[in-house]
């Protein structure tokens, strides 16, 4: 009985190898082909491309997907195929920063307009002071 287990034990093991290989791509460097192709590409296929950068051996494009939500994709460097797509969500702490540098943008150019009311849930008496020297 123990045999039995040990045998099916390495066979499910080797059986999983393939599922735990990892996404690197692996393309020799003379066949790939160049990153401004991919840009063209993915322009004509209606992408807002961030960033195109070299990752692991793929080319990892930032930008927003055709769709347009934003995303994150790896393709092969020499068949340009999509190799991997993960969609950014918009909840990213990344974002939020994002959010609130725009917002203080826009204060910057609205000088002498109404300030928000502080919070009444009792935390905050008043409105806070800031003195610049």
């Amino acid at each position: 009985m123990k045999t039995n287990t040990v045998i099916l034990s390495l066979a499910l093991a080797f059986m999983s190898t393939p599922l735990l290989a990892d996404d690197d791509c692996d393309d020799p460097m003379d066949t790939w082909q160049p990153r401004e192709n991919l840009r063209q590409k993915l322009k004509a296929e209606g992408w807002t491309i961030y960033r195109i950068k070299v990752d692991d051996g793929c080319y990892e494009v930032k930008g927003e997907a055709p769709a347009g939500f934003r995303a994150e994709a790896s393709y092969s460097p020499a068949s340009l195929m999509l190799m991997e797509l993960e969609r950014e969500d918009d909840d990213d702490d990344d974002e939020d920063d994002d959010h609130y540098r725009h917002d203080s943008n826009k204060r910057d150019g609205m000088q002498g307009s109404v300030q928000p009311a502080a919070p009444t849930n009792g935390i905050v008496s008043g409105r806070p002071s800031v003195t610049v020297e």
